[in-house]
């Protein structure tokens, strides 16, 4: 890829001078684009709960762990593919995996934005760069639908439902996140717990506050209680609504994202943000930085049958035990999720485990610890250092 640099500039506004019908024609076609909602996927993560399928050359979002062959990555962009609602997708991911991205997008046309991380920053300085795009290209009304790359959504009508409900509280300055109505006292998910009803909002209601993964006791009472919702990590709001709240609550990932993006350099649809500015940027997630600061958060709840899929754990919850996937031979075993992409497995005897292979390595735990296997990367690295 042959990059140049180039300044984002800031919107153009037009003069008064021009010929009234042109303005009209030219006020009418922004309107219409400003209708739309502008996806904005992120794809910066590594996946490394899902070792050793999931590597950092080829994370989670890039492969086809479920049944219809497709990558969690294409799931994403098949989500918001309807034109008529949505426009071309803004996917913000790390600049390792520019071949992945760029493929996956080649029947999008040039109206699509990549924006290539130099370095993993989380995702406040992803979005804040994301929103600077979407403002440059389509003005201060355009809505921004941030989603992870590396979810599952199997009722998308839902889903769809849910951010239709979302847009009001959008136009009107919140911040608006879908929160999931919990199907049991998960202990590996954030909740929110709901507030009052967001006025002329129908479905939006205020988020009271956040609440970082829980004990089990404390997660089976907010359960219980129906106020609380799963922390999805998605969200609509106007490019314009997060970039000011960035700036009050977070000036210096804010400040230092915009000089990135700022200074990038753009071959295509491909930007690069200038790696040594972007280095300096604090790393953290929007949550933190901003979402739970603010007093412009608005949750609408949905159950649009929601995954993230962080862990080996759900998956086997999400696709079953009773089927292994792979090469794979079994005798008096049960609840046990076992997956092979090429290496032939047979166990006998066993309970309760996941057992996955791939590429010549072989990760073995008990159900339910699956949420560890960071630590043990970790330990793993600390060996070989």
């Amino acid at each position: 890829m042959n990059f140049e640099s180039q300044r984002i500039q800031q919107p153009f506004i037009s003069d008064q001078s021009g010929n009234a019908n042109e303005q009209s024609a030219d006020g009418a076609a922004h309107e219409a684009q400003s209708a739309l909602i502008i996806p904005v996927v992120l794809s910066g993560g590594g996946g490394s709960r899902l070792w050793p399928f999931s590597t950092i050359e080829t994370p989670k979002q890039f492969l086809p762990l479920l049944d219809d062959g497709k990558s969690l990555f294409q799931q994403a962009l098949d989500r918001v593919c309807d034109r008529s609602r949505f426009g071309h997708p803004v996917v913000v991911a790390s600049i390792r995996h520019a071949q992945i991205c760029a493929k996956a997008l080649e029947n999008e046309g040039e109206d699509v934005r990549l924006i290539l991380e130099p370095c993993a920053r989380n995702t406040a300085p992803a979005i804040v760069m994301a929103a600077a795009e979407v403002l440059r290209v389509h003005g201060d009304d355009a809505l921004m639908l941030v989603m992870p790359s590396d979810h599952v959504i199997e009722d998308v009508n839902e889903f769809h439902a849910a951010i239709a409900k979302g847009e009001a509280a959008a136009r009107a300055g919140y911040l608006v996140t879908f929160g999931v109505r919990p199907s049991g006292a998960d202990t590996g998910y954030g909740y929110l717990h709901m507030g009052e009803d967001v006025a002329a909002c129908p479905g939006a209601r205020k988020v009271a506050h956040f609440v970082e993964k829980p004990r089990l006791e404390v997660a089976e009472a907010m359960v219980a209680g129906k106020e609380h919702l799963w922390n999805a990590g998605i969200f609509l709001f106007q490019a314009k609504t997060i970039l000011d709240q960035a700036g009050e609550l977070a000036p210096a990932i804010a400040n230092a994202a915009l000089e990135a993006v700022a200074g990038a350099k753009r071959d295509g649809i491909c930007t690069v943000p200038d790696a040594s500015l972007f280095e300096r940027c604090p790393s953290e997630s929007i949550d933190y930085a901003v979402m739970e600061q603010s007093s412009r958060v608005a949750v609408v709840p949905m159950a649009p049958g929601w995954s993230d899929l962080g862990s080996w754990d759900a998956l086997a919850t999400l696709l079953g035990t009773e089927k292994p996937v792979g090469p794979i031979t079994t005798v008096d075993c049960e609840s046990c999720y076992i997956r092979s992409d090429g290496v032939q497995v047979a166990a006998l005897g066993v309970r309760d485990l996941i057992i996955v292979a791939s590429g010549g390595r072989l990760l073995i735990l008990p159900r339910g610890r699956s949420q560890e296997v960071k630590a043990l990367l970790s330990a793993m690295d600390s060996m070989a250092a």
